[in-house]
């Protein structure tokens, strides 16, 4: 059985959900490779591939909360964008691109969902 290349997840090193997961994934003994988002934002190759994982809503790759977000007014810009002009955009501004993002060979997530996330690497629940 040919072994997959590990998960690469996205992380900014000021946020507590990045860490939370990264020390999970940790936990749970998944291979992955850690890139900085702000520095090194996902490519648009993978943006399309996590936009196809999201089922084509490009509101789940934007980073709703964030400062920079709010400081474009994509909230009432995102609606009417164009999806090529939206991954250039997060392409080029990782603040922009909803964290932690994981793409693996046949997944892709956004936010820390810990039961999703779980599910997604075969883990069993915790034994009561």
């Amino acid at each position: 059985m040919k072994k997959s290349a590990p998960a690469v997840i996205y992380t900014y090193a000021h946020c507590d959900t990045c860490r939370r997961a990264v020390q999970w994934l940790r936990k749970q003994s998944v291979a992955f490779s850690e890139k900085p988002i702000r520095e090194t934002p996902p490519t648009p190759v993978e943006l399309r591939a996590m936009l196809r994982h999201q089922g084509g809503a490009l509101r789940k790759l934007f980073n709703t909360s964030g400062r920079d977000y709010r400081a474009l007014g994509l909230g009432d810009k995102l609606a009417t964008m164009d999806e090529a002009a939206a991954l250039a955009l997060l392409a080029a501004n990782g603040n922009l691109v909803k964290r932690p993002f994981v793409l693996g060979a046949d997944f892709g997530l956004v936010g820390f969902d810990q039961a999703g996330w779980a599910r997604v690497w075969k883990i069993p629940p915790p034994a009561a």
